[in-house]
């Protein structure tokens, strides 16, 4: 099939009409006037972003609750139970990282593979998590001892344990705690 325009009428009224409703949102609360004023409820609204990426990191990456292959109910909770876990930790390490770094004026640079010169300030947890990927922990165990190694890490893994105030020592710490020893 084949169309060609042969004209174009502007519809000058239902421009008119469409234009003087744009940019308005509705919004509405069931909270008091005193509790919520119209401004605050704007302002919350407006992080609303942060509740509902929550949500999309739960039903997609990096924890994809979508494939469930549990059957009882109570394995279904227990699932759901851990991944809102999951989610509220990266929040968390995020909250803690962005707010370090901007107590300290400081940003942090090499999150970023495509650009490894880029700096951030407002890194995402899964941007930090994903500097600890090669990471390895290696246990020998023979009769009379046990001997672990753990790779050394990077500045920038460093410094990313210490903005969420933990010791680098954490590493060698879990390995001991891994092999009970």
């Amino acid at each position: 099939m084949r169309y060609q325009m042969t004209g174009v009428k502007r519809q000058t009224e239902t421009i008119t009409a469409l234009q003087k409703n744009m940019g308005w949102r509705v919004y509405v609360t069931n909270a008091p006037v005193e509790k919520l004023t119209m401004q605050a409820a704007v302002l919350s609204y407006r992080g609303e972003w942060l509740i509902e990426r929550g949500f999309h990191r739960l039903k997609d990456t990096p924890l994809s609750i979508a494939p469930i292959f549990v059957k009882r109910d109570d394995q279904i909770q227990g699932l759901t139970h851990l991944l809102s876990i999951a989610v509220r930790l990266l929040i968390l390490i995020e909250f803690v990282v962005r707010r370090e770094l901007k107590r300290n004026g400081e940003k942090l640079v090499g999150l970023h593979q495509e650009n490894p010169k880029k700096e951030t300030d407002n890194p995402t947890a899964e941007r930090l998590l994903k500097v600890f990927d090669h990471i390895d922990l290696a246990i020998i165990r023979l009769p009379d001892q046990v001997t672990r190694h753990v790779t050394q890490l990077k500045p920038l893994q460093v410094r990313i344990l210490e903005l969420l105030g933990l010791s680098p020592d954490i590493c060698y710490t879990l390995a001991k705690w891994l092999t009970g020893v």
